[in-house]
């Protein structure tokens, strides 16, 4: 029963974060593409705060509950994608920038957030370590909550800005390239996911196979740029 419990509250720490980064991460795109002249996700529901209009079952669900059982470092997932009429923009090389990067910087000013609501409790609600009481299973609750927040929405931001299509990296360069450049670029994205998972789970399970020992290209290079920006905002917290 002990494990049982464990587990919920693991489950709640972990799954409160993720829903309000993937939920505000997408309403994020839908609200500026809105903004721009663009109804689309509005008329299918899509421009919404209600976390159900975004999971997907595969991967906001599945794919990281197998990475967390996997034991491995690096949480992906995604949600539905917001759909964007790019044509309907006003100015659509330039409002499709605006649009892509809503999700991304949403999760950076949530992660912001996270780690001054994180100081705030550390400072104020959590008693001092030579309290023989010590916090309360609420406040403990709270403090690694935040903690995870930080992380993955950093993580989330981070990851998504990869230049890949269709992750919103991918389509910010094909908003900036030249338009010729633009157009041969584009066509990456409906096989960009293929690629992606390649590098999360084939890569890994060729290099344990070949050479003995698991190499993960996103843990090798995107972990230590989430830890040295979430590393610059506890400091900039701390000033």
């Amino acid at each position: 029963m002990e494990g049982t419990s464990a587990q919920i509250l693991q489950v709640i720490i972990i799954g409160i974060p993720i829903l309000l980064a993937i939920t505000l991460h997408e309403a994020a795109h839908g609200f500026v593409a809105l903004r721009y002249g663009d109804d689309t996700a509005l008329k299918l529901g899509r421009v919404s705060l209600n976390p159900l209009k975004h999971i997907d079952p595969i991967g906001t669900v599945l794919i990281p509950a197998l990475l967390l059982l996997s034991g491995s470092r690096f949480l992906f997932g995604y949600a539905k994608p917001v759909p964007v009429n790019f044509a309907k923009l006003r100015n659509p090389r330039l409002h499709m920038i605006y649009v892509a990067a809503a999700g991304p910087a949403t999760n950076m000013l949530l992660a912001f957030i996270s780690v001054v609501l994180l100081k705030i409790m550390l400072v104020f609600f959590i008693p001092s370590p030579f309290d023989p009481v010590g916090p309360n299973l609420l406040e403990q609750m709270i403090v690694k909550s935040l903690g995870f927040s930080v992380f993955i929405n950093v993580l989330l931001a981070v990851f998504n800005m990869l230049p890949i299509p269709p992750l919103d990296g991918g389509r910010v360069l094909v908003g900036l390239l030249p338009p010729r450049m633009a157009a041969a670029f584009a066509p990456i994205e409906s096989y960009g996911i293929f690629i992606i998972l390649g590098l999360i789970f084939i890569v890994p399970m060729l290099t344990q196979a070949l050479m003995g020992h698991s190499i993960n290209i996103f843990s090798l290079f995107l972990l230590p740029v989430v830890e040295s920006i979430v590393e610059l905002m506890e400091k900039l917290v701390a000033l």
